[in-house]
């Protein structure tokens, strides 16, 4: 059942259904609804009047505020930003290492407006206190401004700052213009016109004031105030501060990396020597370590050393001595070594609070050597003096190097007619052989020649057999007899010779040049002018020079000077004159071909050649290449043999 819709009494009155319940209800609903809308009617009405009464208030209140805008603006926007300056003792103090301050604004009300600038220092300065004076460099903004300089009637006073603007301007301020610290006087900046407005000053310490020896930061406040007819309106503030280092020359900073230390036999050593002393206690000393120490800036500068030793010997420095010293070095000390009797090796070590440096050796030897052993170092002596002819090596009983004086001399009167003289009873007529050297670590002792023979040498730790005699430390030690050739043969014939017959291709080789006598033997070493022909010695061969000095010991030389002694490290040859060269890069026989010179008799005027091969690289390779294919074969056959043997175990084993 379909329930019954309500009618609208509305629509039922138009119906023609008015009948007294509708005509009722309906008026009921007409009467509530014309009453709501009056209601909502009046209190939108009241709320619109309200809004518009706050709106002409707060428009009032605008106006009020805008016709209230003061006549007189202030600065706004007020900065102040510095540059610390830096330098160094003794360099320029001038705009270069000032310190900046930049102030900066924005003026409103034109020429009412200003800035001041002024600075106190900050803390206690370094002593003796340096002046610092302000001077004006230039104007921060692209706007109208104008910098002038005010004197302040309170000198020194900073409590007046208030104040200055009331006081006459006096000049405008030029660039070399410059403002005194502390309130004597100040910058103030002012804008011809409503602008923003600034400008950049330089403090810089007054160099006539400042002493040499004086170094240390300078703390500065800058003071920035903003005035409005003179009523302060604004204050800033910013820290600087102007630096002056020490010299890089002054530190006293270590750099390790520049310090040294060195043993020589004197003081001031630069580079390590090789040194033995007599062990003998003495108070002189017979070596230094020289020890330097640097800052970074390689100036010298003292750092406590610590030095021991170990071994025979002890140190000292200052005036005092013993195995182990710390002591306030210099910069640059020489710390001495002394002898203290006992013979052996004495082994150094150096230190400081930043580095520690390589040990340092040296040796004590005995008063007297142990063993002498002498060997012929010059084959051929002449007739006159030799220097180099007999070298001898001493040690002591511990077996140290002995590096006393040794002496030379002739075994027997009929040997000193040839050569060198007895040694006399009475008085010394042995010859003083050469102590070592770091280069030369055995005694080299020299013969005078007299005539042509063979003479024989004794060496001996004594000038005179009397001194040996009385000598304390006991009996003298001699070395072997040794046997010296003095000659007085001339040049006859020139020979050329390889020190070998055949290298590989661009290797090193010597060339042997050797003067003879008409017996084929060679001749005491010295110089021989016009040994060959114009032109030297000549090859076809391209040889690559190497001479030991310059271009002109190349091989077209027609003089040479030849060796007294031989080397196994240099590959001198005694008697003969060296030249090296390298031989060419691809196989070839090179052959030198000179003639015999002027100095020869004109029967060892003829051709002389010399020869020696070079492998050839390719023929080489070849042969390495067919070698290699014969074992690769001999390979291949072993292979197949033992696969052959492999199948035939296999059967074996099927079977």
């Amino acid at each position: 059942m379909t329930p019954k819709k309500q009618v609208s009494p509305a629509i039922r009155i138009l119906r023609g259904e008015g009948d007294a319940s509708a005509r009722a209800t309906h008026l009921e609903a007409a009467t509530r609804k014309f009453l709501v809308t009056t209601n909502e009617r009046k209190q939108m009405s009241t709320k619109t009047n309200f809004k518009r009464i706050a709106l002409v208030a707060v428009a009032a209140l605008g106006l009020g505020v805008l016709s209230s805008v003061p006549s007189q603006a202030t600065v706004t926007g007020l900065t102040v930003t510095t540059v610390n300056g830096t330098t160094t003792l003794g360099a320029s103090l001038d705009t270069t290492t000032a310190a900046v301050v930049a102030v900066s604004g924005l003026g409103t009300a034109g020429a009412g407006d200003s800035i001041s600038v002024t600075f106190i220092a900050k803390g206690t300065l370094p002593a003796p206190t340096a002046v610092a004076r302000m001077a004006f460099v230039d104007t921060a903004t692209g706007n109208a401004s104008s910098v002038t300089r005010v004197m302040d009637t309170v000198a020194g006073s900073i409590a007046a700052l208030g104040t200055q603007n009331a006081e006459t301007v006096t000049t405008t301020m030029a660039v070399s213009d410059s403002i005194t610290a502390g309130g004597a006087a100040f910058g103030v900046i002012t804008p011809s016109a409503a602008s923003y407005m600034g400008a950049r000053f330089e403090v810089q310490l007054e160099s006539t004031t400042v002493s040499r020896g004086t170094t240390g930061v300078y703390n500065y406040t800058a003071i920035v105030t903003s005035y409005f007819a003179g009523a302060v309106v604004a204050t800033a503030t910013a820290d600087f501060s102007i630096t002056i280092a020490a010299l890089a020359s002054e530190s006293l900073t270590i750099a390790p990396g520049s310090s040294t230390a060195f043993m020589g036999i004197t003081t001031g050593a630069t580079s390590d020597a090789v040194i033995s002393a007599l062990a003998t206690a003495s108070t002189t000393p017979v070596a230094y370590v020289r020890v330097v120490t640097k800052n970074a800036n390689g100036d010298a500068k003292p750092e406590s050393i610590t030095a021991t030793i170990s071994g025979a010997g002890i140190l000292s420095f200052g005036g005092i001595s013993g195995t182990s010293l710390t002591v306030a070095g210099t910069g640059g000390s020489d710390i001495s070594v002394l002898p203290d009797g006992r013979a052996g090796t004495a082994t150094i070590t150096i230190s400081t609070p930043t580095r520690s440096f390589p040990s340092k050796t040296m040796t004590f030897y005995a008063v007297a050597p142990a063993t002498l052993v002498a060997t012929v170092s010059a084959p051929l002596a002449v007739v006159g003096t030799n220097s180099d002819v007999v070298r001898v090596t001493a040690t002591d009983s511990a077996g140290v190097s002995w590096n006393g004086t040794l002496y030379i001399y002739a075994s027997s009167a009929t040997d000193a007619a040839i050569a060198g003289a007895v040694r006399a009873t009475a008085a010394s007529s042995a010859i003083a052989c050469a102590v070592p050297t770091a280069t030369q670590p055995a005694h080299v002792c020299p013969v005078s020649g007299i005539a042509a023979g063979t003479a024989k040498f004794k060496v001996s730790n004594y000038a005179t057999a009397a001194l040996a005699t009385a000598a304390a430390s006991g009996a003298e030690v001699t070395s072997n007899e040794v046997s010296v050739v003095v000659s007085i043969a001339t040049v006859a014939t020139v020979k050329i010779e390889f020190d070998k017959a055949s290298y590989a291709p661009g290797e090193r080789a010597r060339i042997y040049v050797t003067p003879l006598d008409s017996t084929g033997k060679a001749l005491p070493a010295g110089t021989y002018s016009n040994l060959f022909a114009s032109g030297g010695i000549s090859t076809a061969s391209a040889l690559t020079f190497a001479g030991s000095t310059t271009t002109a010991d190349s091989l077209t030389a027609v003089s040479i000077t030849t060796s007294a002694t031989s080397s196994s490290s240099s590959g001198a040859r005694a008697g003969s004159m060296q030249y090296t060269v390298y031989m060419p890069v691809s196989g070839a026989t090179v052959t030198l071909s000179a003639t015999g010179g002027t100095s020869l008799p004109i029967a060892g005027r003829v051709a002389v050649t010399g020869t020696a091969t070079v492998s050839d690289s390719g023929a080489a390779a070849l042969a390495a290449v067919t070698a290699l294919a014969t074992t690769v074969a001999s390979l291949k056959t072993l292979i197949t043999t033992l696969t052959n043997l492999v199948l035939k175990i296999q059967k074996k084993v099927k079977a």
